[in-house]
């Protein structure tokens, strides 16, 4: 998938002292770097944390001040509550409003990805809601061996390269291909095409 935009990150106006958080803030930054699939010194270079800090946080090995959470959360998309809410103050039912749902932009512009599926299953299963406008074009490097795409388009028509093979996917069809293998997806029609995805990641279904 595209990377997340670079961003510049403004001074916290948050106090810069030591806190004490959950155990799972480390699994939650680690979470939503995957899915905007940044490695640490992307992340480190969007955020301005050091590679290393990102890395103890992501382990649980330190205990980062709250400006420091604060520079990750904007880089991330996502706001400091949604990062330190832990698992024993979650609901059962979770909503999120449209700002609070991180958003991945093709290098062209034209294509939007949503990150509508769970954080907390984003190693194994990933859900987005695909837009692409006319001649909208999302090239994304392989994911990890084994995963599966699965595309159903909702309306409009797009054209699928994997890795020389093409395929014609329109409205209310489904195609399911190899992930792990470089792939694009093109807007051949004349109005926006949208579409859900679901990536599973290290499936042994084409392994």
């Amino acid at each position: 998938m595209s990377r997340a935009p670079k961003r510049k990150v403004g001074s916290s106006k948050r106090s810069d002292k030591e806190g004490s958080y959950s155990p799972e803030l480390g699994k939650t930054i680690q979470r939503l770097r995957k899915a905007y699939n940044l490695s640490l010194g992307e992340l480190s270079e969007q955020s301005g944390v050091a590679k290393s800090i990102i890395s103890q946080i992501e382990r649980n090995e330190t205990n980062p001040t709250l400006a420091t959470v604060w520079r990750l959360s904007q880089a991330l998309d996502t706001t400091i509550d949604q990062v330190l809410m832990s698992e024993e103050t979650a609901n059962i039912i979770e909503k999120n409003g449209v700002a609070a749902i991180p958003k991945l932009t093709s290098e062209d512009g034209l294509c939007t990805l949503a990150i509508i599926g769970w954080l907390n299953t984003v190693d194994w299963v990933q859900w987005y809601d695909f837009k692409a406008g006319v001649g909208g074009v999302l090239d994304s490097d392989p994911h990890p061996k084994g995963s599966v795409e699965n595309l159903s388009v909702l309306a409009g028509e797009l054209e699928v390269w994997v890795d020389g093979e093409v395929q014609t996917v329109k409205q209310g069809e489904t195609l399911r291909y190899r992930g792990d293998l470089p792939h694009k997806i093109t807007n051949i029609g004349d109005v926006p095409a949208h579409a859900t995805m679901v990536n599973l990641v290290k499936s042994t279904v084409m392994a």
